[in-house]
């Protein structure tokens, strides 16, 4: 059974064994409010598992520690390592409880988040130097609450130890200090222990336990041994207040210090101070500790332990100043009342090796007195360039909201010359003074071997940052220089190469090819060579020969390309098996081998002619109710459906040849009515189509029904009635909706012909199709006309008109 609620908090407080600080039950969320959050916190599962991991207890621990408080052992089997994560599991109030029994810290995992710092920025991401650390949720800097401990440890009511002794006698004892301080020891009595540390605890046991066993003594002689140690620590309840993110009071382990109580109430706030933290016991200052020790040097030697009833008290923040820039720790720091540039820079982690120490810039807010009428209250301070030579900077005095900037070195460079184009190595050159054109080309690799030698240009630079331009040129194809100029500093030479001015020559194929494209010019290219980069020649090529349009010799009488006729030969056909016989399909006869090599010329462009009529077997599908369905091909261009059907073998006994469906896929086609019963009496009917490849015919079985559909009251599927019209069926299907256009219904008859209701004077129908077994009625829906008052009311104005000129006509 579960223990009470009631009980199980106090159980709690006395049973806090690992973990982060938890705070005190005034600040704990009411089970209310927990399932509140269990039902807005659908991540609270992860974060349970991932917290009870770190707690440091095992599996068997934990349920261990469950069973001992009336909770059943698998009760938290969920959230302990190595469960199925792939399980849901949603933890509810008991659930919470029985983890807090663990020890394990809830508060800032089940509580609303704290709203998170707003840092004061200057720059874009300045942000308040610390404060990151405390906001971390991965921050658990809470000491164990099981042993071992330092030797500085004091003992107080509440902390476990265990006393082993061996040797003469083997013995354990598990001895807890009473809030009295004592402990008592079974045949040795009660010890004071209070306020002692583990070395004075020993030195007390040497004098106890050696009156009641003999042979425990100091040094080598000793008979009986003992070993004490602290099995689990004490809290401590301490307050922790000002301007930190959760003010409040907290269990905090007995060897929890300043920063144990900082780090569980989310740190100082943006304006909490960093500096000075103040440590309060009894109504009195015992201790402060500055933030930046620790932050920046690793120092706690003012992180004492706190004790019951001590209040860490951050203060409001002192003045802060900002460094941005070429330093390598940019952000908003707090400074003490001494310090100065100097120490901001150290605070900054100093300058990186960009930056511009003779320009770092101070902006400052004026003091009141300092300003005036016009509002201009800031002021721009440049600091001396030599107060900089030390690389560590001046003392000088700093104000609150300064803003310090320190300037890097400009990315302009001196000292080099830069080579581009046709030279092995280009970009920029080290300079030297006195250095020629041609060490630049040396120290470059040299120019490469197709490059120009009728000029080299150098662009130079003039004082006022105008360029201006020299030349010269290669004696020879060794990279000798007619006139070896002397650079100067930032000088840029340009090597240029031969086929940076040929024109980009190509030729283009296109026809049976299996890769029409363009092809770059080679020169020595042939007709074949163009072939085997396009992957070779389709199976509808023409073997016999290729036409090439070239450009013409003369162009002066308008003619833009000639023509020529070139043979071609089986061999151009490259895939063959191992006996040379070629795997495509026949074609053409053409020439074996034999045809001779047709060079090309720039721009040609190359027609791979195609076989007249060629084409692959062209089929149809012949399927129902023939004697042999299947997938049939034409044996010429012009086989007509009669013919077909006839190789199908003709109609089975059962066919249906009137609902026959026949459909082709070229495009604007589909299904095309045709009367197959009169096209196999009379094969010149005109519905004895010629046959496209892809067509397909069903002949089905006699089908004696009419569907019915559409705007009528019960759509249904009516037996058939030989020379019955629309209206039987439509009547048979519970007649016309309100809504129905009677006038527009239409039959499918089962051969897809399309039969409408015929209307003549007056648009009154008088002429009803007749359906066919198998056909289909559709009855659609009136459709919704704006205008239909008023085509009705001119229709009115019409037929009055006129009775009214027949009635003067006839009157005597």
């Amino acid at each position: 059974m579960f223990r009470p609620r009631s009980e199980l908090l106090l159980f709690v407080v006395a049973l806090l064994l690992a973990g982060a600080p938890t705070r005190s039950s005034a600040q704990q969320p009411t089970p209310d409010q927990a399932q509140r959050l269990l039902q807005t916190r659908p991540d609270l599962t992860a974060q349970l598992r991932d917290r009870i991991g770190a707690s440091g207890l095992t599996p068997d621990q934990v349920r261990a520690r469950l069973k001992a408080a009336g909770y059943p052992e698998d009760f938290l089997n969920a959230y302990l390592s190595g469960a199925d994560t792939s399980k849901a599991a949603r933890p509810d109030a008991k659930v919470l409880d029985a983890v807090r029994l663990l020890g394990v810290d809830l508060d800032n995992g089940s509580a609303p988040p704290a709203p998170p710092i707003v840092i004061e920025a200057v720059g874009p991401g300045l942000k308040l130097f610390g404060a990151e650390v405390f906001q971390r949720a991965s921050s658990q800097f809470q000491p164990a609450l099981s042993g071992p401990v330092d030797a500085n440890y004091r003992l107080g009511p509440g902390d476990v130890l265990v006393l082993i002794l061996t040797g003469d006698v083997e013995l354990a004892h598990t001895l807890e200090v009473t809030r009295e301080g004592f402990v008592v020891i079974p045949q040795v009595g009660q010890l004071y222990v209070a306020n002692l540390r583990l070395a004075q605890l020993e030195d007390l046991l040497y004098d106890r336990l050696g009156t009641v066993y003999s042979g425990v003594r100091r040094g080598a002689k000793a008979t009986t041994r003992f070993q004490v140690t602290v099995a689990r620590l004490r809290t401590s309840q301490v307050y922790v207040v000002g301007d930190v993110r959760l003010p409040g009071s907290y269990q905090v382990s007995a060897a929890g210090t300043v920063l144990t109580a900082l780090y569980a109430a989310g740190g100082p706030t943006e304006n909490g101070n960093f500096r000075r933290v103040e440590v309060r016991r009894a109504g009195k200052l015992v201790d402060s500790l500055d933030l930046y020790d620790y932050l920046l040097h690793g120092n706690s030697s003012h992180d004492i332990r706190l004790e019951t009833g001590d209040v860490v008290f951050t203060p409001i923040k002192g003045a802060r100043v900002s460094i941005t820039g070429r330093v390598v720790r940019p952000a908003i720091y707090e400074l003490r009342p001494t310090e100065t540039l100097r120490d901001l820079i150290q605070f900054s982690g100093g300058f990186e090796a960009d930056a511009l120490l003779r320009r770092v810039q101070i902006n400052r807010i004026l003091p009141p007195a300092d300003r005036v009428k016009d509002g201009k209250d800031r002021v721009v301070i440049e600091l001396s360039p030599n107060q900089f030579a030390n690389g560590s900077g001046p003392a000088f005095t700093l104000q609150p909201g300064d803003e310090v900037t320190v300037f890097g070195v400009a990315p302009n460079r001196r000292g080099f010359v830069t080579l581009t184009g046709n030279v092995w190595v280009t970009g920029p050159i080290g300079y030297t003074a006195g250095m020629k054109l041609s060490d630049a080309l040396r120290l470059a690799g040299g120019p490469k071997p197709d490059f120009y030698q009728g000029q080299v240009l150098v662009s130079r630079l003039q004082p006022d940052s105008t360029r201006i331009q020299l030349r010269s040129a290669f004696r020879d194809s060794l990279g000798a220089l007619t006139q070896d100029l002397t650079l100067t500093d930032e000088d840029e030479i340009q090597v240029f190469s031969r086929s940076d001015f040929r024109p980009t020559r190509s030729i283009a194929v296109t026809g049976a090819v299996r890769a029409p494209g363009r092809l770059p010019f080679r020169d020595g290219m042939t007709l074949r060579d163009a072939i085997l980069q396009l992957k070779g020649l389709t199976e509808d090529a023409d073997l016999r020969e290729a036409e090439i349009a070239r450009l013409p010799k003369d162009r002066s009488h308008g003619e833009v390309a000639t023509t020529i006729r070139v043979p071609l030969d089986s061999t151009y056909l490259f895939e063959r098996g191992s006996d040379g016989s070629y795997f495509g399909p026949p074609g053409l006869a053409a020439m074996a081998k034999g045809a001779a090599d047709v060079l090309l010329e720039p721009y040609d462009n190359i027609l791979i002619l195609r076989q007249p009529g060629w084409e692959m077997q062209r089929t149809v599908a012949i399927m129902g109710q023939v004697k042999f369905p299947g997938r049939y091909a034409l044996r010429t261009s012009s086989d007509r459906i009669s013919e077909v059907l006839q190789r199908a073998g003709g109609l089975t006994a059962t066919a249906y040849p009137v609902g026959v469906a026949f459909f082709r896929q070229t495009d604007h086609s589909g299904r095309i009515g045709i009367d197959l019963p009169r096209l196999l009496a009379d094969h010149k009917f005109r519905d004895n189509l010629i046959l496209f490849g892809g067509d397909s015919l069903v002949v089905p079985e006699y089908n004696p029904v009419v569907m019915v559909a559409g705007a009528v009251n019960s759509p249904v599927t009516v037996a058939y009635v030989p020379g019955k019209n629309l209206t039987y069926y439509v009547q048979s299907a519970g007649g016309f909706t309100q809504s129905a256009d009677a006038s527009r219904a239409y039959v499918t008859q089962p051969s897809g012909a399309v039969k409408s209701t015929q209307r003549h004077f007056f648009l009154i129908p008088d002429g009803l199709p007749t359906p066919l077994a198998g056909a289909h009625i559709f009855v659609p829906e009136k459709v919704k006309d704006p205008n239909k008052n008023s085509s009705l009311a001119s229709f009115a104005a019409i037929i009055t008109s006129l009775a009214t000129v027949l009635i003067v006509a006839i009157k005597p």
